[in-house]
């Protein structure tokens, strides 16, 4: 008889597990050679174009492989290296197109748009400057002290 709460873990269980976290590490793996890639990359201002200065096996690229161009160019694209080395929904790991959204879209259109009404102070302020200016009259024409007719 079992008296525990707790489910017991079936080896189906603890092999989807297993499995996860090999392709969390492996993700993790590309994503630091792909940053690597990136930040070593070395820019050839007269071509315009961005060259890997090493080799990375991981991501297919060869040293001196245009990583970046300006025209008639195909990019990398990180999906697709996800993708080759059979990544099960590699759409959860990258982040979404700008264009498309994401958090960062979400606080810009939704948060940031609909601000609570706060007080304002400025009508307050100029309705004092005012006052104060139907008041008091004003010296010399307005011109200040040194200016004299």
């Amino acid at each position: 008889m079992q008296t525990s709460e707790e489910p017991q873990k079936s080896p189906e269980n603890s092999d989807c597990d297993s499995k996860v976290q090999k392709q969390k590490k492996l993700v993790e793996e590309l994503k630091i050679q792909w940053k690597l890639l990136w930040s070593q990359r070395f820019e050839d201002k007269v071509r315009a174009e961005g060259v890997s200065t090493a080799e990375y096996v991981d991501l297919a690229v060869e040293q001196g492989t245009i990583i970046h161009a300006t025209k008639d160019f195909k990019a990398l694209n990180f999906k697709e290296i996800l993708q080759n080395h059979l990544v099960e929904n590699p759409e959860r790991y990258i982040a979404p197109d700008v264009n498309i959204g994401g958090w960062k879209k979400f606080i810009k259109t939704d948060i940031n748009t609909n601000k609570q009404p706060r007080y304002d102070y400025s009508s307050t302020i100029n309705d004092k400057k005012a006052k104060k200016q139907s008041c008091q009259h004003s010296k010399k024409g307005g011109r200040g002290w040194l200016h004299t007719t």
